[in-house]
């Protein structure tokens, strides 16, 4: 009878030394995996403003209206191989073509004759613009200037290998193309970012663990077994 009870009962679980903290821990989910999420959304990281709404496509007519003049600039430019001066002074001729005839017609059907838009001769338009020009550059070179001094190694490896393969790049491709394919991916980028921002979350942590794994194993296989001098001790 004590055999038949005790094979019915439950036997506890008894933890061996063999099993560690790790093994009881649960599988990370993907919340665990995935980064924390960022205070605010894409939409006011870019500013929040009209760039923010052209490049998330909130309208997307002025958003598709730029792609198709940003393409059609890069095949006049780099396939049909435009001259800038040539395209410039076709443009202005083309221009002042279609006042002239707008003028001479105006009368005829009763209309104003054109004006000049204030948009493009505005001081004030020129000066903002200038501004921001000037703090993005100032901020810029205030950025590489800390990197280049060294005191974030694993920044500044990132940032000379990236100037290395964008130069590689620049020298199989021309300027217009890598400008426009640099205005492709702003146009595109951050829209499918914020349509899949829970699948690139998860991607994004994962390959920087694995990045994080990889950069311990060289470290401790390469990195540390390289000879170093010894340290010369400082006589007071």
């Amino acid at each position: 009878m004590k055999s038949s009870k005790m094979s019915g009962a439950v036997v506890p679980h008894v933890r061996s030394d063999s099993e560690s903290d790790d093994d009881r821990r649960p599988a990370p989910t993907t919340t665990t995996v995935r980064t924390i999420r960022r205070q605010r959304s894409i939409h006011r990281l870019l500013g929040g403003r009209k760039v923010a709404d052209v490049l998330l496509w909130r309208n997307r007519n002025l958003s598709a209206g730029i792609l198709a003049g940003a393409a059609l600039t890069w095949f006049l430019f780099d396939v049909a191989e435009y001259n800038a001066v040539t395209l410039l002074c076709h443009a202005v001729l083309l221009g002042m073509l279609l006042l002239f005839l707008w003028n001479v017609a105006a009368p005829l059907v009763d209309r104003a004759p054109p004006r000049i838009p204030e948009v493009i001769v505005s001081e004030h338009a020129f000066r903002e613009a200038a501004l921001t020009v000037h703090r993005k550059l100032e901020h810029s070179v205030a950025v590489l200037y800390d990197i280049a001094c060294g005191k974030d190694l694993k920044k500044f490896l990132t940032v000379v290998g990236s100037l290395w393969v964008l130069a590689v790049i620049g020298d199989n491709c021309s300027f217009t193309s890598l400008l426009f394919v640099g205005f492709l991916c702003a146009l595109t980028i951050p829209a499918l970012y914020e349509r899949y921002e829970t699948e690139v979350d998860h991607l994004v942590a994962k390959g920087g663990e694995d990045l994080k794994k990889f950069y311990r194993k060289v470290d401790s296989n390469v990195l540390n077994k390289i000879p170093r001098g010894p340290i010369k001790r400082r006589v007071n």
